[in-house]
């Protein structure tokens, strides 16, 4: 093969000769090589360490991952307008957990480039897609739970703590009170994205690795503190949404419903076929919203129970996932068209959102 190489200089592609090339900038050099690789389509035999690791290596992931959900029957959607190459969008198959389905998940690459965010105040209503006049993010998802116009889940943001759970939960019309460890996810101030049970005492906020044992019907825990239900640390999040029950922590479904006071007295209805959201993370650092439709908006698509969704956000590769508002709130948007039919028929007012930009 004639040793000849290609010089690109403001656009012009140049053959030059092997003597000439030795004058030229290691740098350069390494260019030429790349463009030599892609212009011709050549296969030379080159050492792997003469390959730039992160353009191949990205390149793998992305497939590798793209590949394992379209394997599981989901659906890359284009349809929605165009998104950051760190953001794809994916319809489920028509049967999901042996249902009739329709449901989305948005993925990001939070590696690539991809921001997570919290977003509303401790009250005041906006729909999504006030949200996303405001923040013309890629992806809105309805969050936290809420009443008459003030948020019952933690919102933390930049570092701040703006609402914290909801502290108390009534039984037999409030004769009986339940203090709940409730979920949490977020970002963390070390760089990772967790769930966790936290609770909010006069001192601060804590963050436990298990739930208060709580069980509607039960002699009700102590208050939560510093050492009970364990030994507590101070909550350190960048960015964190508050909801609840936790589906997924350090890669095992826990679905606490019971423990969180999620149960059929609170109005969450875990075992019941209903509309969904919900957010994960997975190993390899990909954020997950889920949503689907459900109570017939699309005849015979009844929506999932909790477990359900654990099911599925732990088939998508989720380490670490909780269960957002459901119901008539749960709505996603992608550049700001909806995905599914909200079960109200319209969008409903919701006090926090999570997105993606």
């Amino acid at each position: 093969m004639k040793e000849l190489h290609f010089h690109i200089k403001d656009g012009d592609v140049t053959l030059l000769s092997v003597s000439n090339l030795i004058k030229m900038n290691v740098r350069i050099y390494t260019i030429c090589l790349f463009a030599f690789f892609v212009f011709t389509n050549i296969a030379c035999s080159k050492n792997s360490e003469d390959i730039p690791d992160w353009f191949w290596n990205d390149s793998i992931e992305t497939e590798e991952s793209d590949s394992a959900i379209i394997a599981l029957g989901w659906t890359s959607i284009t349809d929605l307008g165009e998104l950051p190459n760190y953001i794809k969008v994916y319809k489920s198959p028509s049967l999901l957990e042996s249902k009739k389905a329709i449901a989305y998940i948005a993925v990001a690459e939070m590696d690539q480039g991809a921001t997570f965010n919290a977003l509303g105040d401790a009250s005041g209503y906006k729909t999504p897609s006030d949200f996303y006049n405001e923040s013309a993010a890629s992806v809105i998802l309805n969050a936290g739970y809420f009443y008459a116009g003030s948020s019952l889940s933690l919102l933390c943001r930049a570092g701040e703590i703006l609402c914290p759970n909801n502290q108390v939960e009534g039984r037999n019309n409030w004769s009986v009170l339940y203090y709940p460890t409730r979920g949490v996810f977020g970002l963390m101030q070390d760089g990772t994205y967790q769930t966790s049970w936290v609770y909010t005492t006069d001192l601060d906020t804590y963050t436990y690795s298990l739930p208060s044992p709580n069980k509607s019907g039960e002699e009700p825990q102590i208050v939560p503190s510093k050492t009970f239900p364990e030994q507590g640390t101070s909550f350190k999040a960048e960015t964190a949404i508050g909801a609840g029950p936790v589906l997924i922590k350090d890669g095992e479904i826990r679905n606490t419903y019971e423990a969180e006071l999620f149960d059929g007295e609170s109005g969450v209805a875990p075992e019941s076929s209903n509309p969904r959201s919900a957010i994960g993370i997975t190993s390899d650092n990909r954020l997950i919203f889920f949503v689907c439709e459900g109570r017939n908006m699309t005849s015979g698509v009844v929506g999932y129970t909790l477990a359900e969704v654990a099911n599925i956000m732990n088939s998508l590769g989720c380490v670490e996932a909780l269960n957002l508002d459901g119901g008539g709130s749960s709505c996603m948007l992608v550049n700001g068209k909806e995905t599914i039919i909200p079960s109200d028929g319209s969008q409903r007012s919701i006090v926090t959102a999570v997105a993606i930009k």
